[in-house]
């Protein structure tokens, strides 16, 4: 039964030609999983916006869409509440009182409705969700994970038809991405939940999924059934890095066989068409060999007031020049605390930091942020000051340096108006325009699509060569993966384990890639798709490449 339309849906907005969205047109049946992908900026979350008539941003838009046959526009306030349900990229925007079981009652009461159907509604909610530890809490004390949860919950209490998620474990670690997306397909299972998602971290939604969306430059490019879906795009280099990588992998043998979706089919694919002769490849030499520390950090204590309890507690490691350096660890561990004491921004109580060799204590009068470190953080947004695209980057043009990526199709746009994933490459060029020696990334591929992800990982790998040394803080294992000439698990506030990425990626169960898992106990240290496509074909032909 088809429970929402779109026609014809075109969408600009203020003083930009290049349409947003373009007559798109697709219907959505009651109990689908849909899954709307595409490169980063191509119109994923004014899509998102439009179906949900209070989030409609500001711009020209034309078409229809309909809930049950009935105009959007046309619906109250109060049936849109209750009946389309809308959960956000970032959790803090969308959390509006102070304590979780306000949150969770708050919607109902804006509804008006009876003590005893809150009260009913809520401990409901809270009991599925299993919040009943931090119920009484105040949401700032929650981590990233459990805020995504809290607004999950407050719009599942409103018992909405629709569930519509516009990246929303895009700031979340991989295991509590993974269980967000596990409780949406519970919530699709057990409630024939209509869900419409978008994301960029496909590995675990596109299993998950009945049906796929793409998108490319505010165009449908092609909806169906997902597997066909993804078998249609195989020759589409831009979609096709996004994809889960037992896709990947597949896509990279002429094979005429189901393509596999899952970890488990990966595995099953690989066990049933390749030998494992060769069970393993030469490893790499570390970046580090002969080079200097250029960022220490010596039993460094830190903690937000007296009250607190430590954030940091003895974090002991060596960051060498010329190497992309990755911390990875849950929410909350610590880890952007850690950039925000490298970058001198907050002050150890105990132990010592040294930045090229010097005491971060003894640099004066912004000297450390003089061509020596630089930060990039998590919320991008803070570091735009101007009213366009173009004004922010006037300045990085005036330096004569050069762009590394070409944002000029955005030069009218707001900076709040581009998509996340174009802040973020927005915000990286203005911080590499002061040419640091150490660059400090907070989540920077948040928001951003697989290609663009490779963009940014070519990037830094050619600053790296220079002499720049990266250090960045990331859920993102197969970013981490890909690119860091050394990866360290941060846990309650110190490092707890530190190596190249076969090493470091082969070793976990949980913060480890989707082809470790799939080629573990088979193959040995293989954690990237090019490197598991490498020895399979070592494997295939008797070692011939």
């Amino acid at each position: 039964m088809e429970i929402l339309k779109i026609e014809n849906l075109t969408f600009s907005y203020p003083l930009c030609e290049e349409k947003a969205i373009e007559s798109i047109s697709f219907s959505v049946d009651r109990g689908d999983f849909v899954t709307v992908c595409g490169p980063t900026g191509c119109g994923k979350s004014t899509l998102m916006r439009l179906l949900k008539k209070e989030l409609i941003p500001l711009g020209e838009m034309s078409g229809k869409v309909y809930y049950k046959g009935r105009d959007v526009q046309t619906l109250s306030e109060k049936e849109t509440a209750c009946s389309i349900g809308f959960v956000a990229q970032r959790p803090e925007e969308q959390i509006v009182t102070d304590k979780v079981w306000h949150e969770l009652a708050f919607g109902l009461e804006n509804m008006g409705m009876p003590q005893d159907v809150i009260r009913r509604r809520v401990s409901e909610m809270t009991c599925y969700f299993g919040i009943e530890d931090w119920f009484e809490k105040s949401v700032a004390e929650l981590s990233g994970g459990q805020k995504q949860l809290l607004n999950l919950a407050s719009v599942m209490v409103m018992q909405p038809d629709i569930l519509i998620l516009d990246e929303p474990t895009a700031q979340l670690d991989p295991i509590a991405a993974s269980d967000f997306i596990s409780t949406l397909s519970k919530l699709n299972r057990d409630l024939s939940l209509t869900v419409i998602i978008t994301e960029h971290r496909l590995e675990e939604i596109i299993p998950v999924s009945n049906k796929l969306f793409a998108m490319e430059s505010g165009k449908m490019l092609k909806y169906g059934e997902t597997r066909e879906t993804v078998k249609a795009l195989r020759n589409n280099a831009v979609f096709m890095q996004g994809m889960p990588a037992a896709v990947r992998i597949f896509s990279s043998f002429d094979l005429s066989l189901p393509c596999p979706l899952t970890a488990r089919e990966g595995r099953e694919f690989i066990e049933k068409n390749f030998d494992n002769r060769v069970s393993e490849l030469e490893t790499p030499l570390s970046n580090t060999e002969k080079k200097d520390a250029v960022l220490e950090f010596s039993d460094v204590y830190f903690k937000y007031s007296k009250e607190m309890p430590d954030v940091l507690r003895g974090l002991d490691f060596k960051v060498y020049k010329g190497e992309i350096f990755c911390i990875l660890g849950g929410n909350g561990s610590g880890k952007s605390t850690c950039l925000s004491v490298a970058a001198g921004l907050r002050r150890q109580y105990s132990g010592t930091v040294r930045v090229l060799g010097k005491k971060i204590k003894d640099y004066k009068k912004n000297e450390l942020y003089r061509g020596c470190i630089s930060l990039l953080p998590q919320d991008v947004q803070t570091v735009f000051l101007k009213n366009t695209v173009k004004e922010e980057l006037e300045d990085v043009v005036s330096k004569d340096h050069t762009l590394p990526y070409d944002l000029s199709e955005l030069n009218d746009r707001h900076p709040y108006d581009i998509s996340g994933g174009q802040q973020q490459l927005l915000a990286l060029a203005k911080v590499l325009s002061s040419a640091p020696q150490i660059l400090l990334l907070d989540e920077p591929t948040k928001g951003l699509d697989a290609y663009a992800k490779k963009e940014i990982g070519v990037i830094l790998q050619k600053l790296a060569q220079t002499g720049l040394t990266v250090v960045c803080v990331t859920h993102d294992v197969e970013f981490a993966a890909e690119w860091a000439d050394r990866c360290a698990m941060f846990f309650r506030g110190e490092i707890t384990s530190c190596g190249i990425p076969s090493e470091f990626f082969a070793g976990n169960n949980f913060y480890t890639t989707a082809v470790n898992r799939m080629t573990s106990n088979y193959y040995k240290n293989i954690t990237t798709v090019s490197d598991a496509v490498k020895i399979m074909r070592l494997n295939m032909n008797g070692g011939a490449e």
